[in-house]
């Protein structure tokens, strides 16, 4: 950095150094991202978090969908200081950029859910040692993402990643993965193919090699629109390339990529459950305020979900009130989560690839007093899962390879539909937003998608219908011309009341438009054009 800021160093040369360490050059500033592995922080991470929020930023960090967090105003010559103050409380922004392999994700109610096979961050830690720093696949063609799930239910959308992980267990009852390889979003966007359907979890690591190998080695480097791997997938056939890999896989099987079990049991231990209580499956004191208090039951339908332990619930806390920035958290909003972590919740937080929060192993009796320490910090938002509930991208207030505006419209959209009674009425609606092609809002997944598009100096929004990026992962349908800023909202407004005057009974939007298909919805937004 003193080399950089004395001129020594120019941009060129710094840029790989600056990128390998999570720090950006943005439409107004420099940006640092740093890790938060598989989603995974405790109290005193995100005090931290929260003090380089206030210390070096504008008070407030933005949590993304790769499970980090970036502080969008950093002053270049103070990086070095915030890296050190990460170092302390062992984070760190290592490979958060660049063409390695980036923040492995996982299931952001891993250890939690009710339905897993097994913990999926145990795997993706064993993921993150091999893969930080690894001399072999730090200059890849293109930037490397993989996710992992524990469970048939995918809440980190495996399908859309260069690699994607899914725990099992075959007919023996034998736990492994199925692989997915070759998904991903961006101007060319593809639900990968599944090359492998059983991996013995133990040969996890030399499977992974035999992949980063023979896309080290096949990759296009002559052109970044087509360096992913899912464009070597797509070029020779999901078969073929599984085949190449198969035959890669032989040659390292059975060495020192083979997982010792002793080492597995070292990392499973960091992931051990809390001490949980012996609870009954219900308790009277949150069933009685449920029921006296509309507001907090109203947040319980969207924001609790089911727990493998009887007597606790997972807590999502939403990150999308009405007209904020979504995936932003002030720092008195960071302190308040982790207070609340390590008062009823084991002191453990979790950041979605859905932009929120989560306080993974709460009791039901603290359900309560944990909500309304939320709604005290203005994080009590009962959408989870509803129209404001939008994931976005920072479009063009931040980013430099932006077209147009997101954050402004998915305040606007979030605006419209301001009426919980109305949300919850609606139900299930996975809204997202992406200012480019780069589909850094997963538009291409979203129930309703809106990608942002310059028409001559204009911003115009293109939507699709139908995405998905569940155990169903589907890619959206572009129903017609774009909309432009002014009318994208009322766009949405059309869309949302098609759908409830034709849904059936119980029926979520996604599952509407797979009923229906594109034409209806076309014609009531196109009506007389």
């Amino acid at each position: 950095m003193a080399r950089r800021l004395s001129g020594d160093l120019d941009e060129d040369r710094f840029k790989p150094l600056r990128l390998m360490n999570g720090v950006y050059l943005q439409l107004h500033a420099y940006m640092l991202r740093v890790a938060i592995p598989y989603g995974t922080l405790d109290s005193r991470e995100m005090c931290r978090l929260a003090r380089i929020a206030r210390v070096y930023d504008r008070g407030y960090g933005h949590f993304t969908t790769r499970q980090n967090i970036q502080f969008n105003w950093p002053k270049l010559a103070e990086v070095p200081d915030i890296l050190a103050d990460l170092a302390e409380v062992e984070m760190h922004a290592i490979q958060t950029s660049g063409n390695c392999i980036r923040n492995v994700t996982a299931d952001h109610f891993a250890g939690a859910a009710a339905d897993e096979v097994e913990d999926p961050r145990i795997h993706a830690e064993v993921i993150r040692q091999w893969s930080t720093l690894h001399p072999e696949f730090s200059f890849l063609p293109r930037k490397f993402k993989i996710a992992v799930t524990g469970a048939a239910r995918d809440r980190a959308a495996i399908n859309v990643h260069d690699i994607g992980l899914q725990m099992l267990r075959n007919e023996a009852g034998e736990p492994g993965f199925r692989v997915v390889v070759g998904g991903g979003l961006g101007r060319t966007p593809i639900v990968g193919p599944t090359i492998r359907e059983f991996l013995p979890k133990a040969e996890l690591l030399s499977y992974l090699e035999a992949i980063l190998r023979v896309y080290n080695r096949l990759g296009r480097r002559d052109n970044p629109f087509k360096a992913r791997i899912k464009i070597l997938v797509a070029s020779v056939g999901g078969d073929v390339f599984a085949a190449m890999v198969e035959e890669e896989w032989q040659a390292l099987r059975g060495g020192s990529l083979d997982l010792p079990e002793e080492e597995v049991a070292r990392i499973a231990a960091y992931f051990a459950s809390p001490p949980f209580e012996a609870l009954p499956a219900q308790d009277t004191g949150f069933e009685a305020m449920r029921f006296e208090d509309r507001d907090f039951a109203r947040w319980c339908r969207t924001n609790l979900h089911a727990h493998k332990q009887q007597g606790y619930a997972i807590l999502s806390i939403s990150l999308k009130p009405v007209g904020g920035v979504p995936g932003d958290a002030t720092a008195e909003q960071m302190e308040a989560v982790a207070d609340l972590a390590e008062r009823y919740g084991q002191d453990e937080i979790r950041v979605s690839h859905e932009q929120n929060l989560v306080l993974p192993h709460i009791r039901l009796r603290d359900v309560h007093a944990v909500w309304q320490g939320l709604v005290a910090a203005g994080l009590g938002a009962a959408n989870i899962g509803l129209v404001s509930d939008i994931i976005s991208c920072p479009g063009l207030d931040y980013c430099n390879l932006a077209n147009a505006r997101s954050i402004p419209v998915a305040q606007r959209i979030a605006t419209r539909f301001a009426d919980l009674d109305r949300q919850h009425d609606i139900g299930e609606l996975k809204l997202k937003i992406s200012g480019c092609i780069n589909a850094c809002g997963h538009h291409h997944v979203g129930h309703i998608g809106i990608l942002g598009v310059d028409k001559k100096g204009s911003e115009f929004y293109q939507i699709t219908l139908g995405g998905s990026a569940g155990e169903d992962a589907s890619l959206g349908d572009i129903v017609g011309p774009a909309f432009s800023y002014d009318d994208v909202v009322d766009a949405v407004e059309t869309l949302v009341e098609t759908y409830v005057g034709l849904r059936e009974k119980g029926e979520r939007f996604l599952d509407a438009y797979r009923r229906l298909g594109p034409a209806p919805f076309k014609e009531a937004l196109y009506a007389g054009h």
